[in-house]
């Protein structure tokens, strides 16, 4: 059953607001997944492979670091590259220029929150 919330209430102007910054609470949401920043971080910095990334993490699981890597890639963070005639099989990820946006702002944002906290 729908509400029925009148336009000139609270609710109505709160709902506004919340479907306004729709966009942004997307982006954070995205970015915010456990260990996506890290491993994010990580492939910038030339750890490129899976097993790699396992050795840098070793408390993160395979599945959650296979989920992750399929999202950054999904979300054009991250390119997925087979290296020809390498047996067996090898895989590398490459940051993509909209990861390397992306760190810069993260970058900006760690410094604003290392000076909130030292004050």
């Amino acid at each position: 059953m729908a509400s029925n919330i009148k336009t000139s209430s609270s609710n109505a102007h709160n709902r506004q607001l919340l479907a306004d910054a729709h966009d942004v609470n997307d982006i954070l949401r995205t970015i915010s997944a456990r260990w996506k920043m890290e491993i994010l971080c990580s492939i910038t910095l030339g750890v490129n492979q899976f097993n790699r990334l396992k050795e840098k993490f070793p408390s993160l699981s395979d599945q959650i670091l296979g989920k992750r890597l399929s999202e950054m890639v999904s979300e054009g963070l991250v390119l997925k590259e087979h290296i020809a005639g390498t047996v067996p099989p090898q895989t590398i990820y490459k940051h993509t220029e909209k990861a390397t946006e992306l760190i810069v702002i993260l970058k900006q944002l760690h410094l604003w929150g290392q000076k909130k906290r030292d004050k």
